[in-house]
């Protein structure tokens, strides 16, 4: 398959490398590719709970907003993703190229996931209707690993050429082994938020399954830990800590800063993941290019991102990633005394390491 031909804001900018790779599967093409390429719905499903169904069983459970969890390595997990992090940690082979993506639900994934995959396609024309996320959803473009895990549908991934964009919602210390420990393992890079934007944000999004779920419900779940993926201190804190100790294979990311100076910042993520933009991507103004692709204005008004649904669990309807986009919402829905609880009990879980609440 030919490669699309490089423009990047000017004729004159040089395509970045067309070297093919190729998978197990024999499909040459250089990585990213959209998922979707080469999801063609031939690998079966094989639910992880079909192997590790007993285990899940006894392990704590609770419901949370709507969710059955289950408390696997002190973290509480929805019940679906439990036996596919099983499998996840014990059975991944990363390549040396990997970039995983990770995040709290609701704190700038969709964001990270349009911009990542810019940044490293930029053999493709930005002003172009073909571009991938001009046609696709940033979630249908990236593969997400506890779906996947959870489906029995790994083989998935061996169909991407390298290097592959993957992302997750695990803690840290959930990753597989292959990931955290090995010297010559893939890179992670992740995005946290100010934890009462993020709040309010996941509120939002339960709601499309939940209409009636009252804010202050999922606040309290908020505050005692006990929420998907929770608790949310721990999951930063396992990132934060990770990208102290090995700096060159973990990048932490805040939103704010993207927003704040998205430019830098993307330059600060393609640089991390192995392809800085060169001196005339740079005269080019391809920067600017991938920002003003993935900008939220943007995507929010492609038709992809307005219709239809992503995620085979819980499917979710596209428009659902994308209301807002900003910072400070919080004000409009917690009182003055809820934001200074919130914020106080993340004060003391950061105390002493450095790191400061977005």
């Amino acid at each position: 398959m030919e490669l699309a031909v490089c423009s990047v804001l000017t004729s004159t900018l040089l395509c970045s490398s067309t070297m093919a790779s190729t998978t197990t599967t024999g499909i040459t093409k250089p990585g990213p590719v959209p998922f979707t390429e080469v999801d063609d719905g031939t690998i079966p499903k094989r639910p992880a709970k079909e192997e590790f169904g007993d285990l899940v069983a006894t392990l704590p459970h609770k419901q949370q907003a709507g969710l059955d969890l289950r408390l696997y390595q002190s973290f509480w997990l929805p019940e679906h993703w439990v036996a596919g992090t099983v499998v996840f940690q014990r059975r991944f082979v990363p390549r040396p190229d990997d970039v995983i993506l990770a995040s709290y639900p609701k704190c700038g994934t969709t964001w990270l996931k349009a911009l990542a995959f810019a940044a490293m396609t930029r053999d493709h024309d930005y002003g172009s209707k073909t571009h991938p996320l001009l046609r696709l959803n940033p979630h249908d473009c990236i593969p997400f690993l506890d779906e996947i895990f959870a489906d029995g549908q790994e083989p998935k991934l061996e169909k991407l050429p390298s290097p592959r964009l993957m992302n997750t919602h695990m803690p840290y210390t959930l990753l597989p082994g292959s990931v955290t420990t090995d010297t010559d393992g893939c890179k992670v890079v992740y995005i946290c938020r100010d934890s009462k934007d993020m709040v309010v944000s996941l509120w939002h999004f339960l709601r499309r399954r939940q209409p009636d779920m009252p804010f202050e419900e999922l606040f309290e779940h908020v505050c005692g830990g006990a929420v998907a993926a929770g608790p949310i201190w721990s999951h930063v804190l396992g990132y934060w800590h990770a990208s102290l100790a090995r700096p060159d294979r973990v990048l932490f990311l805040k939103y704010e800063d993207l927003l704040r100076d998205p430019c830098g910042n993307v330059r600060r993520l393609a640089a991390f993941m192995g392809k800085p933009f060169s001196a005339a991507e740079e005269l080019a103004g391809a920067v600017e290019g991938v920002v003003g692709l993935c900008s939220f204005e943007k995507m929010k008004g492609l038709e992809v991102n307005q219709k239809g649904s992503s995620g085979a669990y819980h499917a979710t309807a596209r428009d659902a990633f994308f209301r807002k986009g900003v910072a400070g919402d919080w004000v409009n829905h917690m009182t003055p005394e809820m934001a200074k609880r919130l914020d106080e009990i993340v004060a003391e879980e950061f105390r002493g390491t450095g790191l400061a609440a977005p």
